[in-house]
């Protein structure tokens, strides 16, 4: 069936940037940028509204005709959802199946449960923001498998199970009919049209505020909206969620009392402002109560001034009262969502606003003017001075010039310019350092604009004051810091005349400050309703200049992520330049300057080649230099018992008179009171890798000879500097040793560790090289900084990663980053990179028949041992009443219950990880390194496979078994995962590219295309949608935009071969091929069903140049046999080998995996790198495995890797080395296709019950 696609251009990719919303006092919505240094005016300028509530996907508003609209951004994938209903019919003797059924059947047309009656044509659009994709048509696929034409399934009965084959029982049938509608209302303002009973339809609405995204584990795109209406009363959205931005009806929230405003954090925090003045929080919300259970009052912090505003956040809240001061809760958390006490702070506003990660914004009551509260960090959440956002309008650009970016082009050059321009514009580093003092803008000239109710003849900026020497302390307390705020403030009045400079004002106390408003308070709050804002006439618009900036009514930073270590533009002026100035910064170009840095470069180059030329002739004073850095590690020790022993290690590194660099480290340690060292050549380490031991900071050495041991040579440092020091020296000097410098080279192979790390190997040609290949246990990796979950690469230098968190990242050409610096690492194309994992844990119960399910898994029969009744059987027993064991009843139950209260054989710890073998509680889990840090509490995963009960219960027969989500009668045993977040923060040559989060993804692996011409990338969402990237190229290698691929369910992995060949995995298992994909058409026309081996399922696909491979859920990797350019779908799939955890098959067809198990010398090896040998056109399956670098390697790409082999008369195929004669052959020269007993064996059938690590 032909789904069509979606062409939806891209953010810029250079920067993630969020949104801060407003609303100025004409009803105008503007937007601010993080990044950016204007305001923007809202695409829809039609409506003019009172208030926004935004999040970082959408903004709901409440027009000034009070009715509810919402804004959806346009993403780059499409807001589908999918409608099915399914037709039912049964078998009679005369005329077969037919749509005749018995009265006690379901309906001809029905839901899946055949309770509901849905015919086709009963299907509507929900509102007009929808729109229909597509007519209905026939699914023909059923549980990864395709039906035969026309769809249908069979069963016995209604309801049963159902089959793609008609069997000679089968009496009745039924086949599921698609159609998908399509969400149109994207960039525009859409009223939110209301279905429900009318004499249920809320009032007009007053205030409205949307969060509740970060509920724990909630459902992903689900939201929280609350509104209150006119009356005072709170109404709930249903069903917001990311495939319908609408939602469906309201439902009415009971209150203790009228509530005039109302705010929603992004967890379970929601308060609103009573018109009395109290405050109300709701408890009990999570995610099976979205709406909570109850209220609780909390009272104002000021008896004679109610709350007028209430805003919350993560875990703080804010509220200002009638005497606009500003408040600040103390001692908010998930567990006491009311606090404890509130704080007075600086300042008077007319709202406030908490965004994203706490952060503060507000109004100023006196100026309009946006304030943005800095300092506010996790240990400080109170912050510490409010600073004035002083950015112009997206309009006033025309009238400033481009003077910020002249300046750095021009500026530099005379200094009477750099003299004349330091009087007009300020440096960015003056105006936003804290330690400086703030400053706010005047607002309006000596001319109030008309339509004002009260103005002033003078500029209306509050005044500024000093700050607090104490107030830089960032370890105080809120309390103190506030105590600081209100102690030790002179306040002065502002004599600037310029109405454009900036003012400065920092921990202002607004009680004793003189105020000259600008607009008196009356005018927009003295008034009966919170919502009636003082709305200037249209004549005021007139007026309301370049020159003067925007006084603002609300602001919602509620979408808005303001990161701490980068700095903001919205506290400098943008000033326009001279004349002079202009004509000077516009005669200079970028690529001028760029040229005359060049210039001066070669210039320098050749001036050094020069000089050293009249010294050439002279002998070196010294030939071989010697340099040793020496230090104390621990090492694990080779013999038994394993474990750490001090030792001295010693790094010398010889430079001989060609300049060759060679080093060698020794381990100097004791035993039996004996000095003995062992050594290791640094041009024989194949990969320095850090490992997890011990919660060490510990690293590994590989040789070629221990990696076939399994068993590297392990060091630990004391802290994480010194092993990161040891790091990066080791890894320079490997590097030196092996003339390795620079960037990887567009061949290289990519490889991820178990632990996210990157590394990087350049092939040689004589990797490929046929029956002499090299043994790929010889090749070196180097490390990469950075951190991600996959990569994926081609020989065109285009490299893409993913993160654990599924933030898309792409190479920017560097090198080096993380622990590596200095001469090792570039010193541009450098970013910060950061990435989010969870943490899982398992809670464990059996079933008792005294207490159920517990924790305590034998305590019933701990209470049968000592309840009465027992010790009375024993007393009054006077025979010898045997059991079936051959001893007394109460012997054999007391026997028996000693036995049980031991625990049985299958239980496993209460608290422990996904095998049961090991305890982990919730005290004892750290995070995976000490890299990491926590970012969240525990919390219980309703997303664990196989599905959970309303608690987070799987329920089983005993431990371990098949876990599904609902009990039964046989079920005895039943766990829960819980889940935390940990972060990580490092750098490396990768670029974050928003603001979709993928997946998968896949770069055609090989073109004949130039730099110019696009490159074929494939991608799976993080939802399952396919997309396509257009406009990747050499020089772009981040593309422009994405176009979206209908499918009819939700995909998992995708490959792009070359001449264009898609093949896809879809979350059943079941394969898909892509037709007619090309150049000219990206995106292809239709997809194609294939099907999957026989009882497998399949989870990757990677195709090459003329193969297909596919990795099932168990392990076994398959290969497509029949694939010719007139058939590419293929004929049958050839079972290739088991154990496997990932593959990648490169542009040569050569096939690289990720081995589950491997066994070395002394235990298994989980994750290592295998190459299949003997791949050639006439055995494109291959003959047999080389085994690399191992273990603890999650992913790897060959898809760059097109160094083709030196051509060699090929042995007759009589003469290959079959799989047994491989054993035990020469080290150097032959791939070692089995050098130990592994469990990697292509001989074998397939492995369904495999154990993944």
């Amino acid at each position: 069936m032909e789904i069509p696609s979606t062409v939806i251009l891209c953010e810029d990719m250079a920067t993630s940037s969020s949104l801060l919303w407003a609303v100025d006092i004409f009803g105008r919505v503007y937007t601010l940028s993080t990044v950016g240094q204007y305001w923007e005016l809202c695409k829809d300028t039609q409506l003019e509204f009172k208030r926004v509530s935004a999040v970082k996907k959408c903004c709901w508003g409440i027009a000034c005709d009070h009715q509810v609209y919402t804004y959806v951004f346009s993403g780059d994938v499409p807001i589908r959802y999918q409608e099915e209903t399914y037709e039912n019919q049964r078998w009679n003797p005369v005329g077969g199946f037919c749509e005749k059924l018995m009265p006690s059947d379901r309906w001809q047309w029905s839901d899946v449960s055949g309770l509901k009656h849905q015919q086709l044509d009963s299907f509507t659009l929900p509102s007009p923001h929808w729109e229909w994709e597509s007519d209905w048509y026939v699914d023909e696929n059923i549980g990864g498998e395709p039906t035969e034409k026309g769809g249908w399934t069979y069963a016995i009965d209604f309801p049963s199970t159902y089959t793609k084959d008609k069997k000679w029982n089968s009496c009745v049938r039924r086949r599921r009919w698609i159609r998908y509608r399509r969400y149109k209302s994207r960039d525009v303002w859409a009223k939110i049209v209301s279905h429900d009973d009318p004499e249920r339809l809320p009032d007009p609405f007053n205030d409205i505020s949307i969060g509740g995204w970060e509920i724990t584990d909630e459902p992903l795109g689900r939201l929280s909206v609350w509104a209150v209406s006119l009356q005072g009363r709170v109404w709930y959205r249903e069903d917001v969620c990311h495939h319908n931005p609408e939602g469906s009806t309201w439902s009415l929230i009971t209150t203790p009392g009228e509530v005039a405003q109302i705010s929603c954090g992004p967890y379970d925090l929601l308060w609103a402002a009573l018109w009395e003045g109290q405050a109300i929080v709701r408890e009990g919300i999570d995610r099976n109560n979205p709406q909570g259970i109850s209220w609780s009052t909390v009272e104002s912090p000021s008896s004679e001034n109610g709350i007028m505003h209430v805003s919350v956040g993560v875990d703080v809240v804010w509220c200002v009262t009638k005497d606009r001061k500003v408040w600040f809760r103390r001692g908010v958390n998930s567990h006491n969502p009311c606090g404890t006490s509130w704080i007075e702070m600086v300042g008077e506003m007319m709202m406030v606003n908490v965004g994203l990660n706490n952060q503060v914004w507000g109004i100023g009551c006196d100026d309009r003017t946006i304030y943005f509260r800095q300092g506010v960090t996790p240990s400080e959440l109170s912050g510490k001075m409010w600073k004035a956002i002083v950015c112009g309008r997206e309009s006033d650009r025309s009238q400033t010039g481009s003077s910020t970016s002249l300046l750095s082009a021009g500026c530099f050059f005379t200094d009477d310019i750099q003299n004349q321009t330091n009087a007009i514009v300020q440096s960015d580093a003056d105006t936003s350092s804290d330690t400086e003092p703030s400053s706010i803008p005047a607002i309006l000239g000596s001319t109030p604009p008309p339509g004002a109710a009260a103005s002033s003849s003078t500029s209306g900026a509050p005044a500024h004051v000093a700050v607090d020497p104490l107030d830089s302390d960032h370890g105080e307390a809120p309390a103190a810091s506030a105590a600081n705020e209100k102690a030790h403030l002179e306040s002065r009045k502002s004599t600037n005349p310029n109405p454009s400079a900036e003012l400065q004002w920092t921990n202002i106390d607004l009680k004793e400050a003189h105020r000259h408003a600008v607009l008196s308070i009356g005018t927009f709050a003295e008034t009966s309703s919170l919502s009636s804002l003082g709305m200037f006439s249209v004549g005021a618009e007139e007026q309301y200049g370049a020159d003067e900036h925007p006084l603002w009514a609300w602001v919602s930073g509620g979408g808005c992520l303001v990161d701490l270590h980068s700095p903001l533009k919205w506290f400098a002026v943008p000033s326009g330049l001279s004349s002079s100035v202009q004509s000077l910064s516009l005669s200079i170009t970028p690529a001028q300057t760029a040229a005359w840095r060049k210039q001066i470069f070669q210039q320098l180059s050749e001036r050094t080649k020069r000089e050293l030329e009249n010294f050439r002739h002279y002998e070196q004073a010294v030939e071989q230099s010697v340099w040793v850095k020496t230090g104390t590690l621990q090492w694990w020790r080779n013999w038994k018992p394993h474990k750490w022993m001090d030792v001295r290690v010693a790094l010398e590194q010889f430079t001989g008179s060609d300049g060759m660099r060679d080093s060698i480290l020794f381990i100097y340690y004791m035993y039996h009171e004996e000095k003995k060292y062992i050594h290791v050549f640094l041009n024989e380490v194949t990969i320095i890798a850090e490992v997890l031991k011990d919660a060490k900071h510990s690293f590994a050495l590989y040789t070629p000879e221990r990696t076939k041991q399994r068993w590297p040579i392990c060091l630990a440092a004391t802290t994480e500097q010194e092993m990161h020091d040891w790091l990066s020296l080791l890894t320079m000097s490997c590097c030196e040793s092996r003339r390795i410098q620079g960037p990887p080279s567009r061949h290289a192979i990519w490889s991820v560790s178990s632990k996210g790390d990157i590394f990087v190997s350049e092939p040689s040609p004589e990797l490929e090289a046929g029956p002499h290949a090299m043994p790929c246990d010889q090749m070196f990796w180097r490390q990469v900084g950075g951190h991600l979950r996959l990569i994926e690469c081609n020989n065109r230098g285009i490299v893409w990663g993913v993160g654990y968190d599924h933030t898309v990242w792409v190479y920017t050409g560097g090198y080096g980053g993380g622990f590596i610096q200095g001469l090792a690492s570039s010193a541009d194309n450098i970013y910060t990179q950061s990435d989010v994992k969870c943490v899982y844990i398992y809670e464990n119960q059996r079933w008792n028949p005294v207490t159920g399910y517990s924790s305590r898994l034998s305590s019933c029969f701990v209470a049968i041992t000592q309840c009465t009744c027992f010790t009375d059987v024993k007393s009054n027993m006077t025979g010898p009443v045997l059991s079936p064991f051959g001893m007394p009843w109460y012997m054999t139950l007391h026997s028996l219950c000693t036995c049980l209260c031991r625990g049985l054989p299958t239980d496993r710890y209460m608290w422990s990880d996904a095998s049961g073998l090991q305890e982990c509680t919730k005290a004892n889990t750290k995070p995976p390194s000490p890299q990491w840090s926590w970012v969240s509490d525990w919390y219980i995963d309703f997303s664990t496979s196989g599905g959970t009960d309303r608690e987070g219960w799987q329920y089983a027969a005993d431990f371990p078994a098949s876990y599904h989500g609902h009990k039964t009668m046989k079920d005895f045993v039943r766990r829960r995962r819980w889940a935390r977040k940990c972060k990580i923060v490092t750098n490396g040559p990768w670029l974050e590219v928003p603001p979709v989060t993928l997946w998968d993804i896949s770069i055609i692996p090989s073109s004949d295309a130039d730099d110019e011409e696009s490159v074929a990338l494939w991608a799976i969402s993080d939802k399952g949608d396919v997309l396509c990237r257009l406009g990747v190229t050499q020089q772009n290698p981040a593309g422009t935009s994405w176009l979206h691929v209908g499918t009819d369910q939700p995909f998992i992995s995708i490959s792009v071969g070359a001449f264009f060949q898609v093949w896809a995995v879809a979350r059943d298992g079941s394969a898909f091929y892509r037709g007619s994909v090309s150049p000219k058409k990206p995106a292809g026309d239709c997809w194609y069903h294939i099907p999957s081996p026989q009882k497998q399922k399949l989870k990757q696909v990677s195709v090459g140049r003329t193969s297909v491979f596919a990795l099932d859920k168990n392990g076994n990797l398959w290969y497509r046999q029949g694939i010719t350019p007139s058939y590419p779908q293929g004929s049958t799939w050839d079972h290739v080998s088991n154990n496997i955890r990932r593959m990648s098959v490169g542009p040569l067809d050569q096939v690289w995996v990720i081995a589950d198990k491997v066994q070395g010398s002394h235990s298994l090896s989980y994750g290592t790198v295998c190459h299949r040998t003997g791949v050639r056109p006439m055995e494109p399956k291959g003959l047999a495995w080389d085994y690399g670098i191992g273990g603890g390697w999650e992913h790897i790409t060959v898809r760059g890797n097109a160094t083709e082999a030196p051509r060699s008369t090929a042995p007759d195929s009589g003469e290959s080395l079959a799989p047994e004669e491989c054993e035990g052959s020469g080290r150097r020269g032959t791939a070692q296709c089995s050098r130990s007993p592994v469990l990697v064996s292509e001989g074998q059938e397939p492995d369904r019950n495999a154990v993944h690590c």
